[in-house]
């Protein structure tokens, strides 16, 4: 049976929430909240942003979720694909990308290292360093050398952008339909790849330069926004509400069997690949904590999502509060106690 989160958890990260607010560690944002059976249920403190007036954010207020696309978008597809047979978690990425012909020391790196961050390829990823050049991005991406010995633990951006360019070539369809295809199916309809349009319902994120315009309504993420927006790391806005729904449906698949070929991905995900410190390891694409109960994963503009399947409780945070800067260390006391509340049983 699923374990409800109890009055004192709900007031805790609520006082935790708009104390974060009133720190002026971001605008403001939403909390939902739940377990599988029930309607999620919604916490909102502060407002949208400076520019959106009084409005306050609720259940359908879109965020750039940034890296939480790998989780929402790249995850699940990639778990489609390898229900189908057009992938191989143990196969060099190279073999499901454009022909190449010249020596590719990171495209031999595994499909499960790159959805692992164990493939030990360039950390640092700068692709306006390839304006100009004559291959592909699959290819420059590719034939760049190896920074690290595979098997290590080091968080990555351009495996995801890579397995981006791998779900499209396989698919033979751009990753926005892809994505977009899946979510209406799992009844996500506000769900999208940016850009989208400026509107009051659509938080705004960082001023990058004083004076000029704030980024609102594309993607923070400067490689996403080089990509038009559409990358396997980053480039996706969802609301609080789609991204309950999605939480729903991963944790029922998880306890009652397939769901798009979701409910065995998310099991075989849950098999810790390598530790990142001590207490945390990572699966397939999550974060593992608490034993292995645990599975969560952050976006930088100031997004969380947290599953816990034994329990059948999760927990999204949706914030701007990359609009005042680094959202990782602005809004760490609401993600640590997210991530306390999540874990109890």
């Amino acid at each position: 049976m699923p374990v409800p989160f109890t009055a004192d958890d709900t007031t805790r990260l609520w006082d935790t929430f708009d104390q974060v607010v009133t720190d002026g560690a971001t605008p403001g944002g939403a909390i939902a909240y739940g377990t599988t059976g029930a309607n999620p249920q919604f916490l909102s403190v502060g407002k949208v942003a400076p520019e959106c007036g009084d409005i306050e954010p609720d259940r359908d207020t879109a965020y750039d979720i940034a890296s939480l696309t790998k989780v929402v978008a790249t995850w699940p597809l990639l778990g489609q694909a390898l229900d189908a047979g057009l992938l191989d978690l143990d196969a060099p990425i190279r073999d499901f990308l454009p022909p190449m012909n010249s020596e590719t020391p990171s495209g031999e790196a595994t499909v499960r290292q790159l959805i692992a961050h164990t493939s030990g390829l360039r950390a640092s990823t700068r692709l306006d360093h390839y304006r100009g050049a004559d291959l592909p991005l699959h290819e420059l991406l590719c034939r760049e050398p190896l920074e690290d010995a595979p098997g290590r633990h080091r968080y990555i951006n351009r495996g995801y952008i890579l397995l981006g360019l791998a779900l499209a070539h396989i698919n033979d369809l751009p990753l926005d339909q892809l994505g977009g295809a899946l979510w209406r199916t799992l009844g996500m309809n506000a769900t999208v790849y940016g850009p989208v349009a400026r509107t009051h319902q659509v938080a705004p994120t960082e001023q990058r330069i004083p004076g000029a315009p704030r980024i609102w309504g594309t993607p923070h993420d400067d490689n996403a926004g080089l990509l038009g927006g559409i990358a396997g790391h980053a480039g996706v806005f969802s609301t609080p509400g789609d991204l309950a729904v999605y939480a729903q449906r991963l944790l029922t698949a998880h306890a009652d069997g397939d769901d798009h070929g979701l409910g065995e991905w998310l099991h075989a995900s849950l098999i810790p690949q390598a530790q990142i410190e001590p207490g945390l390891d990572r699966g397939l694409s999550w974060i593992l904590a608490a034993g292995g109960q645990v599975a969560y994963h952050h976006g930088f503009t100031g997004t969380s999502l947290y599953l816990a399947p034994e329990t059948g409780r999760y927990l999204v945070i949706c914030t701007n509060a990359v609009y005042h800067g680094n959202a990782r260390t602005k809004i760490a006391p609401l993600r640590a106690l997210a991530l306390k509340t999540i874990s109890a049983t």
